[in-house]
């Protein structure tokens, strides 16, 4: 029960990664509210979940809804504890080819909305003494990804603002840190077909893909007393790729 009586925030909680660490959080004792603009995945999870957690629909991309995930967890749980800015989104091209828009929509989304989260999040941290806020980066923040200039921006100025925000924020006891997963096994990654899966495992060093629960567990030990001390990392969860 490492996170007793803790209250968490989980943006895109509702599928993939974001999913297993709303299971995870609640199996170490917190209360979640599931930010998500995925309705019936998310509800379905609150109900799956049970007392400890609750749905709402946010588009974290919008400052007010942003606010209301926030708010949830005063109005539901009392306090908030923990925020993981998870939700992201990719809209893949080269640079030759890549729109405006597919530009713009995952700025918005993995840049922008983990800003108007955090914001959001600090004064409830604030009243209650201090907090975690984790924030979903990624391993190719550290070394690129072909036909990703734009996800790769928001990876690399997520580690960025975990580092200006560890600094910022220190002082009243908030905690800020990252996590860049690797080749992790989520429902879109197992769409892809096998003979490209086989190229994804070779390329890491351990020889198999992540699973989402790798992801929630670091998670949970990033937000956990555990991890008391840390602050203004960059956990890399990759099975050795970035070797």
């Amino acid at each position: 029960m490492m996170l007793d009586n803790k209250v968490a925030v989980i943006t895109g909680g509702a599928q993939g990664i974001g999913r297993a660490t709303c299971e995870r959080f609640v199996r170490d004792g917190a209360s979640v509210v599931i930010a998500d603009v995925a309705d019936e995945a998310g509800a379905k999870l609150a109900e799956a979940l049970g007392d400890k957690a609750v749905f709402v629909h946010t588009d974290v991309t919008d400052a007010d809804s942003a606010s209301g995930a926030m708010q949830a967890a005063i109005d539901h749980f009392g306090g908030l504890d923990i925020v993981v800015n998870n939700a992201g989104i990719t809209r893949d091209a080269t640079l030759k080819k890549m729109t405006g828009d597919q530009f713009d929509a995952v700025i918005n989304v993995n840049l922008k909305g983990v800003y108007l989260c955090t914001q959001a999040a600090v004064p409830h941290l604030e009243a209650r003494g201090g907090g975690a806020i984790l924030n979903a980066a990624s391993v190719v923040a550290h070394n690129g990804n072909f036909g990703q200039t734009n996800y790769v921006a928001t990876k690399a100025g997520v580690i960025g603002m975990t580092k200006t925000w560890a600094r910022e924020l220190g002082r009243k006891g908030i905690r800020v840190n990252a996590v860049a997963p690797g080749f992790i096994a989520t429902e879109m990654v197992l769409t892809v077909p096998e003979k490209v899966l086989d190229g994804l495992r070779g390329k890491t060093p351990l020889g198999t893909l992540g699973q989402p629960d790798d992801i929630a567990a670091a998670y949970a030990f990033l937000a956990s007393d555990d991890a008391a001390f840390i602050t203004g990392t960059c956990l890399n969860v990759d099975g050795g790729l970035v070797l």
